[in-house]
């Protein structure tokens, strides 16, 4: 069967397999359902994993995917009866995400736009700064590098508390959570990138006079790219994480952490798993754009290339 006409039987499927659940279907027929659209669904994911395709058409695979398992959550939610205290359907989540975009967008613009984006871009540069630092000062390279081994692996919720007492409660508290976790990381790779470059070509630079800066500049920073594009990506995702968790330890009447502790609380697990899509789909788009800038800033590389 052909991928085209094997996505709409299993689409058309899903729809009918939904609508009996929201009409009624008996149980049995639920997981009879669940089971055939699951298999007709790994067959779909699977001609589109094989088929050759580049850009948007690679995506098809993983959107396939994730349609299936939203699909199969609201039959077995919905079908089953399963109470919204436990989990609930993607069309109630659905719902109430449009009923409450404007207090979502607050949340998000005082958690992301606020206290991510300062600490990200603060925790970036001064790790990125220290880092040539200390590759000029091997004092401070041999004293810092096992520090930020340790700092990393401090828990958040054991430094969250003390920047709220010493910052606030507002978001520059949860910007100085996301600064001490993005730091290390931009240093540790930095300074292994700056160590990335061959013994062949430094001493090229060299039989050429090139003094520290032109070969830094010319050399070994374009060598450490992918290495603080590598810390760039792993600080994406962690920032959100960092900032969303200092939110629980003291925070104004808004943000995503705060929101998500409060509705929990209230048992509106609907409004927390709104934040949670937010919170993921922000988090990826974050970690999507580095990746483009890092495609575009290392087109030489041969893992681009490839």
């Amino acid at each position: 069967m052909r991928t085209a006409p094997l996505a709409a039987l299993v689409g058309a499927g899903f729809a009918a397999a939904i609508a009996g659940a929201h009409g009624g279907l008996p149980g049995a027929g639920i997981w009879a359902s669940a089971a055939l659209l699951a298999l007709l669904a790994a067959v779909l994911v699977q001609r589109l994993g094989d088929a050759p395709g580049e850009g948007w058409r690679a995506l098809g695979a993983p959107l396939a995917f994730g349609a299936t398992l939203l699909a199969l959550w609201e039959l077995l939610v919905v079908g089953l009866g399963v109470p919204m205290v436990l989990l609930p359907a993607p069309s109630a989540i659905a719902l109430r995400m449009a009923a409450s975009a404007h207090l979502l967008w607050q949340d998000f613009a005082q958690t992301f736009l606020k206290a991510v984006l300062a600490g990200y871009v603060i925790g970036g540069a001064a790790g990125f700064a220290m880092a040539l630092l200390a590759d000029r000062v091997p004092f401070l390279r041999r004293g810092l590098l096992p520090l930020g081994n340790l700092v990393a692996s401090l828990p958040v919720v054991g430094i969250a508390p003390i920047m709220v007492m010493w910052f606030g409660f507002d978001w520059q508290s949860k910007a100085a959570v996301v600064v001490a976790m993005t730091f290390f990381p931009m240093l540790v790779n930095t300074v292994a990138g700056l160590a990335a470059a061959g013994a062949l070509e430094r001493d090229l630079m060299r039989s050429y006079a090139a003094s520290h800066r032109q070969t830094l500049w010319l050399l070994r920073l374009p060598a450490a790219l992918p290495f603080i594009f590598t810390a760039l990506k792993v600080n994406a995702p962690l920032a959100l994480i960092g900032a969303i968790v200092a939110e629980f330890f003291g925070s104004p009447t808004t943000g995503m952490g705060f929101r998500i502790t409060t509705e929990a609380a209230r048992l509106a697990l609907d409004m927390v798993w709104a934040e949670i899509v937010v919170a993921a789909v922000a988090g990826s788009a974050f970690y999507g754009l580095v990746a483009l800038a890092e495609r575009a800033a290392t087109f030489w590389h041969p893992s681009v290339r490839n």
